[in-house]
């Protein structure tokens, strides 16, 4: 046994039997390219981490007295602008044999595109600077679109059943280690304090660990043909591409299922910057730190990835049942302590109240991810894995818009309201994830 087989079976509990399945070129690779995306992904997760939309961003335009007109777009242009052209960008994608290049070349326009924010957060102020940023933001959701549709298609080429669930766990907790790290960090040189030359610096470690992710997934051992079920794919005498997966939408039962459940998956990745809004309202003002966000999210990544990767490949379908009814069970408790139960403001039992509910809804998020990127990993073979993952990220940029604009439209009235609305979806999705059919090893 070589020295990668050994690190590979001390990280990840292999499936012998889903091994067998993969044709001998493919399955005599496993280990290495198991270890190569595990890298990969944890350098790509701790990129994320120090260009986060809800944290380190929103900071920076603070500190550069960036318009507060401009904070709000941050989060739907960086979600939204990486799901929605997926659909569109897709025929190109599949006429690439190798869908690593894909990946690597969206590292390296993330890579650019950080570099340019590090740039203007050095040199810029003010409004000018807000918009640069925006833009930058923009072609990094763009680079971050191409690794999205490529990076599902090269793990389902790659790795079997049972393992690619680890894998995603195994990356998120390493990020979470490098999460903790930076936040103990930020709050070391001063907290509130941070300057925008500090947060240049940081921008710019990202843009070297973008670099990097592209270096390590260039390296993958990648098979050139996979046949196992043909894409949906446009031709000069047929309805285009885009409406031939759209239709797909439609009349693919188990897939739209999917889509819906994941909709209503929204409750965990949209409701704690509420939480972090009730929290500053309420005086904890300790909240309102950068470091401490980065730190509470770590140590959820660093708890949830190993635990929820290997739940996953057990049942994708049930982890992702689970998160949302325990998100909406959390947001259901926070906004009875708040309306019902007279904590004092700004005390120690509040601050521990909105940081101990924003840490669980960031671990069920976690466990969330991790289910709803195995499930559709899991779920097809092939070009049609690819397809999958773009309809279904082009979808959700659609239902992500919808859904931020009518929590946000209720959050005028209150933020309970929107907080409560959430909680509503994540019910429904509990309701919905039932009639999802089971894909994982078990």
């Amino acid at each position: 046994m070589s020295t990668t087989e050994r690190i590979h079976d001390r990280l990840i509990r292999r499936d012998v039997e889903a091994e067998q399945a993969l044709p001998e070129a493919v399955r005599r690779n496993v280990p290495g390219n198991g270890l190569r995306l595990v890298l990969a992904q944890a350098l790509q997760s701790s990129g994320d981490q120090t260009v986060s939309a809800s944290t380190v961003l929103p900071w920076l335009f603070h500190v550069l007295g960036v318009p507060p007109a401009l904070t709000g777009v941050l989060v739907p242009i960086r979600e939204s602008g990486s799901m929605l052209p997926q659909a569109l960008l897709t025929p190109l994608i599949l006429r690439v044999r190798h869908r690593k290049h894909v990946f690597v070349t969206g590292a390296l326009v993330q890579a650019a595109s950080v570099s340019v924010m590090a740039g203007t957060a050095a040199l810029g102020h003010g409004l000018a600077a807000g918009v640069t940023i925006i833009l930058a933001l923009a072609v990094f959701s763009l680079g971050r679109c191409l690794c999205s549709i490529s990076s599902k298609d090269v793990q389902g080429r790659t790795l079997p059943k049972g393992q690619r669930g680890q894998i995603n766990g195994l990356a998120t907790t390493a990020s979470g280690l490098v999460a903790i790290t930076l936040g103990l960090a930020v709050r070391s040189i001063g907290g509130g304090d941070v300057s925008a030359t500090q947060l240049a610096w940081l921008l710019a470690a990202g843009a070297i660990l973008w670099t990097l992710v592209a270096a390590v997934y260039i390296t993958i051992r990648e098979p050139a043909d996979d046949t196992d079920a043909p894409a949906l794919r446009s031709t000069d005498d047929g309805p285009n591409w885009f409406v031939q997966t759209f239709s797909m939408l439609r009349r693919d039962k188990t897939f739209r299922t999917f889509v819906v459940v994941r909709s209503f998956l929204l409750v965990s990745a949209l409701s704690p910057p509420f939480v972090v809004v009730l929290s500053v309202r309420s005086g904890t003002q300790a909240l309102g730190g950068l470091g401490g966000f980065i730190l509470a999210s770590g140590v959820a990544a660093l708890l949830g990835g190993r635990i929820f990767g290997r739940l996953a490949d057990r049942s994708s379908k049930r982890l992702m049942a689970g998160g949302a009814a325990l998100a909406s069970t959390i947001i259901v408790l926070l906004v009875l302590a708040v309306t019902v139960v007279d904590v004092p403001e700004g005390s120690l039992l509040a601050y521990a109240l909105f940081v101990g509910s924003y840490f669980l809804l960031t671990l069920t998020h976690t466990g969330v991810r991790v289910g709803r990127k195995t499930y559709i990993v899991d779920i097809a073979e092939g070009d049609q894995r690819t397809t999958y993952v773009a309809v279904s990220n082009s979808a959700m940029g659609l239902v992500l818009l919808v859904v931020g604009a009518l929590s946000s439209a209720l959050a005028t009235l209150g933020v309970i309201w929107a907080l409560l609305f959430l909680a509503g979806l994540g019910l429904l999705g509990v309701v919905a994830s039932a009639r999802l059919p089971e894909v994982s090893r078990g």
